[in-house]
């Protein structure tokens, strides 16, 4: 009999951090024209997404090491309330530095909520459905990087700045109001560790060596993705494509349907195969996105985009975890979610300088690059599995 996996704690869970994540994301894409309006300069518009990326990434160990000794409701709860807090002090920032200073505060923030959210929820799921219910606890993560952006534009289009920080601040209240209902199940070995018996340092709680190769698989796939965050609808508006939304709203659909299936292959056949397939999907969506003129070519690389992606950073994730003892897995979350903000906002950063050199669609085709290389990466690594467990097997 399968232990029960849609508890009350679970789907609320799941659902405060989908508002987590729409709260945080429908800003994404507001922010740089809203610090141009007050003055910024093409440098300090670069820096809203690498000082948020050098938050995060400098939060998470300290988190990570807490993670090891402390329950989890009470990080849970500060996390959404620092989120909550900085979402609305930007309408108040009308000076650069100040904001970009809350852009750093808002980054630290956020690494500290997406690590404790992840670990909880990899607590609460039952380990025989691992894959499958971090599966469908990454649609919440998914569909908020899907539809938040493209919502947070359409509000920055048709009301003022203050409003959408508004609504994305109703947003947080909302997670931080399911969130602090939910149960938490911390593990016991957690519970009987003791802050005074545990030895910091950053790089230990930076990586987690068990799970350091499915990170480093998402800090590839990721290094592609972050050229489509950041240049997709300039794109489609150079390319005369009215749409976009189709590509969100199908990517999410997608994504959605796929998740139950990707979730259960992990569980029965392991990772790698799935790794495989999506990210081979991946790379062809990017290369139909690069070609696309059309409405209709849009929304097939939307299609591909929800598969491919939408099912490889849950398993991505959810193959990190697996790999890890129970009392590292806020370190292993930790080292995950950096992966992805690191990739991201590095290759924003990157090929907003080569956008100079290169038509966007050629950025997309170049970007795809780091797919293959981690699909090469992965069929390597399950090789030397294979060579190391066939040794094994014959001595006994």
């Amino acid at each position: 009999m399968k232990e029960p996996l849609w508890t009350s704690s679970f789907i609320k869970l799941m659902v405060g951090n989908l508002f987590v994540f729409m709260s945080f994301q429908m800003l994404i894409p507001t922010l740089p024209p809203y610090i141009k309006s007050i003055g910024a300069s093409g440098t300090e518009i670069g820096l809203v997404t690498a000082l948020f990326s050098i938050g995060a990434v400098l939060s998470r160990p300290f988190i990570g090491f807490m993670l090891e000794y402390r329950a989890r409701k009470p990080l849970v709860l500060i996390g959404a309330l620092m989120l909550l807090l900085i979402t609305f002090l930007y309408p108040l920032s009308q000076v650069v530095v100040i904001f970009l200073a809350f852009r750093l505060l808002h980054g630290l923030a956020w690494g500290w909520s997406t690590t404790v959210n992840g670990t909880a929820a990899v607590d609460v799921v039952p380990n025989s459905r691992l894959g499958e219910g971090m599966g469908y606890y990454g649609l919440s993560i998914t569909i908020g990087m899907i539809i938040a952006p493209s919502l947070g534009i359409f509000l920055f289009q048709v009301t003022s700045f203050e409003n959408l920080v508004y609504i994305s601040g109703a947003l947080g209240v909302i997670a931080l109001i399911l969130l602090g209902t939910v149960q938490y199940q911390t593990p016991a070995e957690v519970l009987k560790n003791k802050k005074e018996d545990l030895k910091f340092t950053y790089l230990g709680s930076l990586v987690e060596k068990s799970g350091w190769f499915p990170a480093f698989i998402t800090l590839m796939i990721c290094l592609g993705y972050g050229a489509i965050v950041t240049f997709i609808v300039i794109f489609a508006e150079e390319r005369g494509i009215n749409q976009i939304f189709l590509f969100y709203l199908l990517n999410a659909i997608f994504a959605s349907l796929s998740r139950p299936v990707a979730g259960k292959w992990f569980d029965r056949k392991g990772p790698r195969g799935l790794v495989m397939v999506t990210i081979a999907i991946t790379f062809i969506g990017m290369w139909v996105l690069s070609f696309a003129h059309s409405n209709l070519t849009i929304a097939v690389a939307g299609v591909l985009f929800g598969i491919g992606f939408g099912s490889l950073i849950p398993t991505l994730q959810s193959w990190t975890i697996s790999m890890t003892p129970s009392n590292r897995r806020g370190v292993a979350n930790g080292m995950f979610f950096s992966s992805i903000d690191l990739g991201i906002g590095v290759s924003g950063f990157v090929f907003g300088v080569m956008a100079q050199f290169f038509s966007i669609a050629v950025l997309f085709q170049i970007s795809s690059l780091f797919l293959i290389i981690a699909l090469i990466l992965t069929i390597l690594e399950g090789r030397r599995s294979k060579e190391v467990r066939q040794p094994k097997e014959a001595l006994s």
